[in-house]
């Protein structure tokens, strides 16, 4: 009875931490954080599930030891309690320290406006804002706390430009030409060749980790990773 029930216990935990693809209201896992204030740099080095690409935008110092890579949905409530739980932490204890860099990448699946959201955010890089977009996506579904309610909306994202200091003459025209709509739809598909098939998806120098795991048990990957510089 006892591994039985240790198992049993293991499955409920598990099942309160990610959303799976396929499965828009069926939470299974956790995983990852966010930024503030502008972005650090668009780097220009190779791609894949592990390697900083040339449309990614890092947080903190290229330079820094440990790569955090991220793939999430702008609706998903896990990653916005990913943001808030150990994103929040990651970059007062790590990435401002030069120790941890950090990038975030479309993973959309849960419907228009997270494809929206993701699209907005995209527009938002292109005038050096997109870290301090993203968390503004976050603060909102975390405080609406819903899904699929119509918050995330062109009134919201033009209030959020404005907000944030965007010329958004150009922003305006960015959304409603869809001129993203393609690298979010391919972001999707790198991601799942990469085999990432919830969010929040995280890798740590290459090491997965799926779900929002409790910033202890995230922290202690970052720690093993920098013991190895």
């Amino acid at each position: 009875m006892l591994p039985a029930s240790i198992i049993v216990a293991g499955l409920m935990i598990s099942a309160s931490i990610i959303y799976l693809v396929g499965s828009k209201n069926s939470p299974q896992a956790e995983g990852l954080p966010a930024g503030s204030g502008d972005d650090g740099q668009l780097a220009a080095v190779g791609g894949g599930p592990t390697e900083v690409g040339a449309r990614d935008v890092i947080l903190g110092d290229t330079s820094a030891p440990v790569t955090v890579i991220e793939y999430g949905d702008f609706q998903c409530p896990f990653c916005a309690r990913f943001h808030s739980q150990v994103g929040e932490r990651l970059r007062d204890e790590y990435i401002a320290s030069g120790k941890v860099k950090m990038v975030f990448r479309n993973f959309q699946f849960l419907g228009p406006e997270s494809v929206a959201a993701g699209e907005a955010a995209e527009c938002a890089k292109d005038q050096g804002k997109f870290w301090a977009f993203h968390d503004a996506i976050y603060a909102e579904e975390i405080r609406d706390g819903q899904e699929h309610n119509g918050n995330l909306d062109r009134e919201f994202f033009l209030k959020t430009a404005q907000a944030l200091g965007l010329k958004v003459s150009d922003f305006t025209s960015c959304i409603d030409s869809n001129k993203y709509a393609d690298q979010i739809s391919k972001d999707q598909e790198d991601a799942s060749a990469a085999g990432v098939n919830s969010t929040p998806t995280s890798f740590v120098n290459g090491r997965l980790i799926k779900g929002a795991v409790p910033y202890e048990q995230f922290k202690a990957v970052v720690e093993e990773e920098l013991a190895k510089k």
